[in-house]
Order: structure tokens, then C-alpha cells, then sequence
């Protein structure tokens, strides 16, 4: 992996070569062009030879001291560069603001719309605008709201549990709703409940695209009914807003991918390259049952390696997230790991009328303040999707901390600087830049005790970790360990970690444990490559494409892509086998969300939920296209 350095940058130099030529002619009082003398006109050509000279060194520079990253691949040439290197996009974004090199450190793809199927696209904008066709849609979301399709923490395996029925239902609804889909694509119930959609093209030697999303949402917690504005599961619309459990998380992506596939069925799209859609059923708990079988079906059907893209919920809503007229959309190229650790202290029991020093609670107590007093330290690196947000921002946002900017200039080669642009990006921006430098700890469970005059016997607690992308699951393990070894020290606990007896600790009766909970571990995710001919370009162009050409909230400004990381996880945890080419990224606008997500009053703006569905064709015909 190595520094992409864009074409603005080089852009800017045949301006400026342009420029100077066209400055050999000027025009005096009376407006008449006349010629500079061949001496002045020789100091100009020295000039511009001299900038060259000086830009191409600092080019060099910035190559050779970026380091290593997944985001920032080559992409600059014709400059006498590094053999290998190209340039593979037009950057027309306006008014950078990082010292003209904004192209060099946060390159943008270009905008896409579909051109080989631009009267289709342009008849397809008639149909969205059409207000009986958005009112059928808005219809078709909240009717799939309406049906909840809750996933619950302590589900058995499908066909072991009666709670999976209502799936069922979802889909006797959808196939009702969007009839032309069904009837058109091979649809595949996998586990039951899960779905594929297959859309065969005509060249069969080209990758197919998968996009996903699930079916099920988190329970609406029955204490906080009163506090919603429509009932959790009623799918109400309002005139604005589309309401209920799902309409943001994820029923929103799930009903929008069958409402785009209907629409462009409608106006006889068929596509040259296959198209497949997965739609898990227990995203919201353990993916065991959704996912975690739709992955080897989808692998032993189209292969390891075997889909050129894969498109998947998650990201940030697009805006402009700093000031100005720059907006800014965020897909996300990777996931932090994943850790449930379980932390059990077992003692003799016996009458509380006569209790040891500590009980096994009071020593549970000690643990987990040590590890909330020490929590895990964070790190800014070159290669970590924070720095390349951190340079995009800089390089782009017309309001932004100046003495940060700087910073973030200086520590492309400057150790030191980059030190000092962590602590800058903590004290200016708080938990937004915390839970993306360090891997995040939060103790969420906890139990012990039966009786208020009996000793516990039992304490034990649950520990979430979400681990940053320079981290493992056998770091944190190890970290942990050593954390908490002082501590089987001082109350002279025997000890094992891992599913192994940690020797020399202590000799008493107690005992403490730590142990994977729930018998599931992620490390974090390979990072999705970024390069001239990968596919994220194709997303990323579209992401510009559909922004400019949205009739709903685009004055014309700037639209910068930017990659971060997904602090959550999603189903594409278990699709790595699949693409390298995963991208987590929902179309929606800044405010298009209610109340975010996982909350009482869970709504999604009409309009903006619409837009995620042009989007999607938008998506469709680009790939089947330009990818």
C-alpha cells in the first residue's frame, strides 16, 4: 500500500503553466493586447520550470514520508513520479482549504451518473417526483414497519423457537407488496428466513455486485411506550415522517433495495452484470442464524473472491458537518473488532452475619474500577482511517480549527506533529475522535448474589470491547490480563484466562475467570482498497453523482467523499470471504433520522428515505456500467 497523491494537484500545475502563458499577453488602457518582450517572457518559462521542479520534489516528499495506508493508494503520474503510479480521477471539488494540496492528501473519484443508461436514469427522476408513486412508496415501508420482526438476545436456532414465525409473515408481505420482483428474480429462502435475491445478466465472466441489509430490528422497550410519538410499530406516516421501529434501522434499506429493484423492473432495465441481494434475519443480536448462514451459501454458490462489490448498511448521514457550502459523505471501508469479555469471581458462600474482607462482589467491584481507572490509551496513526478523516476535513472544510489544519499538514512526515494533532483532535472534537483512536471498554452486565443474608458465591460481569483497527482480540486479551493479575494477587485468587490456569497467582479458596462470553470474538476488519481500478471508486463517484443531481438540499457546493471506520458491526462480518470490496454506507442526508437509531421515536424523513432508493438505482446502473 502506498500514498495517493490525486490529480488536482496536478491539475492546478497546468493552470498555472496556462495561466502564465496566457499572462504573456496583456491588455493595456486602451484594451489592445500587446506582446512581453522575449527577456520577460524567458523569466516566466524560468519560473514555471522552477515551481515544477519545487512541486515535484514536494510531491516526492509527501510519497515517500506518507507511510503505509489502505486509504491513500497511488494515483498520481505524468509528472516523472514513481514508475506505477497513476492518476485515475478528475477532482472538481471547490475551494480547497489546505495550502493547495488537497488533492495530494484527500483525493476525490469522480462524480458518476449513468450514461449508457442516462435516458433510463432521466426517466426514472420522472417517476420518483411522481407524488401517487411516493405515497406507495412511503406505503410499502411503513406496512413492512408494522411487522415486528424483533430480534431477541436469547433466540434459539430457527425452527426451535416460535418467535421466528412473524418472519414469515414479512415476507408473504413483501412478495404481496412487490409482486414484479418476485415474479422476475430467483428468490431463495436460506435457514428459512433468510433471503437472496439473484439478478442474472447477460455477461456471464463479470463479478455480480451484492448489496445487503436485514430484516430484523431491536426490541422497543415496553417502559418507554408512552414516550413515542406514534406507536413503535406502526409504520404511520405523517407527511413528513415515516415512523416505527425499523424505518431507520433497517427495514429502510430492506424495503428501499426491493422498491429500486420494482421501479427499474418497471422501466425495463436489464442488467449486463449480475446484481444479488442478502437480507439477514439476527443482524441485531449474534448473525448466527442470518448471516452466518447466508456466508457459506453464498460462498459454495458464486465463490471466495467471488462478488466485485459488496454494498452494505452503516456510514454516517452526509452534510456539511463543518460549515460552509462543502458537503461531506462518510462510508465506512472498515469495522472495529469485537470483544464480550466475561469477568467471574466464585468464593465459599456462607452467612453474611460473618463475611470474609472482600465477598466475590466487593472483588468483582475492584476489577472493574481498575479497568474503567485505566482505560485503553489512544493512538493516532498514518495508516488509520482517523488521520485520512482528520486530512479530508482539513484539506476541505471551509470552518475548521486553523492550528489543527496545521497540524495535520505537518504530521503527514512529522512525528512529532502527529502526537500533537491526537491530543489537538481529543480537545477539539471529544468522543468523536475518542471511540475512534482507542478500543472502547464498557462494562454492560453485571449479576451476583441471591439473598441479602447469604454470601455470594457467584459475582460476574460482561465487558463490551470494540477494538480499534491497530488492535486484536488477543491484545486485549493479553492487556486485560496483566490488568487484572495484581489484582489475583492482592485477594489471593487462583486464576485462569482464556481457557487457561495462569500459575503463580494466588492459593485461597476464591477464584477468578475470564472467558470469550458468548463464545464470540472479531478482529477488526480488513480495510477496503482504495485504489485507481478497485471498486470502492464506482461508490464513491455515485455517492458525488447522486448528491449534485439531488433536487433536495444541494446548492451546488463541493461534495467530498470521506472513508472512516464503522465503530459498530455489521453483517459483512461474516461476508469477508467474499469481496475485499465491502462498503458500509446508507444514503441519507443529515437530519433526515428522527431520533437515531436504537431509541424511542425512531423515524425517517419520507423524502430523504426516497432519496436512498434513487440512490440505489443510481448505484445500479452505475455499476452495471462503469464497474
Amino acid at each position: 500500500m502506498e500514498a495517493r497523491v490525486g490529480p488536482r494537484m496536478i491539475a492546478a500545475l497546468n493552470e498555472r503553466q496556462e495561466s502564465s502563458y496566457r499572462r504573456a499577453t496583456f491588455r493595456g488602457k486602451n484594451g489592445r493586447g500587446g506582446k512581453l518582450t522575449p527577456y520577460i517572457a524567458a523569466v516566466f518559462v524560468f519560473g514555471i520550470l522552477l515551481s515544477y521542479s519545487l512541486f515535484r520534489s514536494a510531491l516526492l516528499s509527501v510519497l515517500a514520508t506518507r507511510g503505509s495506508s489502505s486509504y491513500f493508494l497511488p494515483v498520481a503520474s505524468g509528472l516523472g513520479l514513481p514508475q506505477g503510479v497513476s492518476v485515475y480521477a478528475h477532482d472538481d471539488t471547490a475551494s480547497p482549504h489546505f495550502l493547495g494540496q488537497a488533492s495530494a492528501v484527500c483525493p476525490q473519484a469522480k462524480p458518476l451518473v449513468p450514461s449508457r443508461h442516462r435516458a433510463l436514469d432521466e426517466g426514472l427522476s420522472k417517476r420518483f417526483a411522481d407524488e401517487t408513486f411516493k405515497l406507495e412508496a412511503y406505503k410499502a415501508l411503513g406496512g413492512a414497519v408494522q411487522i415486528p420482526t424483533v430480534s431477541y438476545e436469547d433466540l434459539a436456532p430457527v425452527g426451535e423457537d416460535s418467535r421466528w414465525d412473524v418472519f414469515g409473515e414479512l415476507h408473504e408481505y413483501l412478495e404481496k407488496t412487490f409482486p414484479r420482483v418476485y415474479k422476475s428474480l430467483n428468490v431463495t429462502k436460506v435457514n428459512t428466513y433468510a433471503l437472496v435475491l439473484h439478478w442474472q445478466g447477460s455477461d456471464e465472466d463479470a463479478l455480480p455486485v451484492l448489496m445487503t441489509a436485514h430484516q430484523d430490528v431491536v426490541a422497543a422497550d415496553p417502559a418507554a411506550i408512552d414516550a413515542w410519538v406514534h406507536p413503535p410499530y406502526s409504520g404511520f406516516y405523517d407527511g413528513t415522517w415515516i415512523w416505527g421501529r425499523g424505518s431507520c434501522d433497517d427495514k429502510s434499506d430492506l424495503v428501499a433495495s426491493f422498491q429500486a429493484i420494482d421501479v427499474l423492473l418497471e422501466h425495463g432495465f436489464e442488467p449486463r452484470r449480475t446484481f444479488v441481494w442478502a437480507f439477514g434475519i439476527d443482524e441485531e443480536s449474534s448473525g448466527t442464524q442470518g448471516a452466518g448462514h447466508l456466508s457459506p451459501y453464498l460462498e459454495a454458490r458464486y465463490g471466495t473472491n467471488g462478488f466485485a462489490l459488496l454494498l452494505d448498511e452503516g456510514g454516517s448521514p452526509y452534510g456539511k458537518a463543518y460549515g460552509g457550502d462543502v458537503i461531506f459523505a462518510f462510508p465506512a471501508l472498515s469495522e472495529k473488532g469485537y470483544l464480550d469479555v466475561q469477568i467471574e469471581v466464585t468464593a465459599p458462600g456462607g452467612h453474611s452475619s460473618v463475611p470474609p474482607r472482600h465477598t466475590a462482589i466487593g472483588m468483582l467491584a475492584a476489577m472493574l474500577v481498575k479497568l474503567e481507572d485505566n482505560p485503553h490509551p489512544p493512538i493516532l496513526t498514518r495508516q488509520s482511517s482517523a488521520f485520512n478523516a482528520t486530512l479530508c476535513a482539513a484539506a476541505y472544510a471551509p470552518e475548521y480549527p486553523e492550528d489543527v489544519r496545521r497540524l495535520a499538514l505537518a504530521a503527514v512526515h512529522d512525528d512529532t506533529a502527529l502526537e500533537e494533532l491526537k491530543d489537538a483532535l481529543l480537545d477539539r472534537f471529544g468522543a468523536e475522535y475518542d471511540t475512534q483512536l482507542r478500543t472502547t471498554q464498557a462494562a454492560d452486565v453485571i449479576a451476583g448474589g441471591v439473598k441479602v443474608n447469604a454470601l455470594p458465591e457467584r459475582a460476574w460481569a460482561v465487558v463490551n470491547h470494540r477494538i480499534v483497527e491497530h488492535s486484536s482480540v488477543a491484545a486485549v486479551q493479553e492487556r486485560l490480563t496483566d490488568l487484572l493479575l495484581p489484582l489475583a494477587k492482592r485477594y489471593n485468587l487462583t486464576m485462569d484466562a482464556w481457557g487457561h490456569p495462569v500459575l503463580g497467582v494466588g492459593s485461597g479458596p476464591a477464584h477468578l475467570s475470564l472467558a470469550v462470553a458468548y463464545g464470540y470474538a472479531l478482529d477488526p476488519s480488513p480495510v477496503t482498497p482504495t485504489g485507481s481500478e478497485d471498486a470502492y471508486q464506482v461508490l464513491a463517484g455515485t455517492i458525488r453523482g447522486a448528491i449534485e443531481q439531488s433536487a433536495r438540499g444541494y446548492d451546488g457546493g463541493a461534495v467530498v467523499v470521506v472513508p472512516q471506520i464503522e465503530r459498530g458491526n455489521t453483517d459483512t462480518s461474516r461476508y469477508w470471504n467474499l469481496t475485499q470490496n465491502i462498503v458500509r454506507y446508507s444514503h441519507r442526508r443529515e437530519g433526515d433520522l428522527y431520533n437515531g437509531y436504537h431509541t424511542v421515536n425512531e423515524a425517517i424523513r419520507a423524502e430523504g428515505w426516497l432519496d436512498g432508493v434513487r440512490f440505489y438505482t443510481k448505484f445500479i446502473l452505475n455499476c452495471d456500467e462503469y464497474l
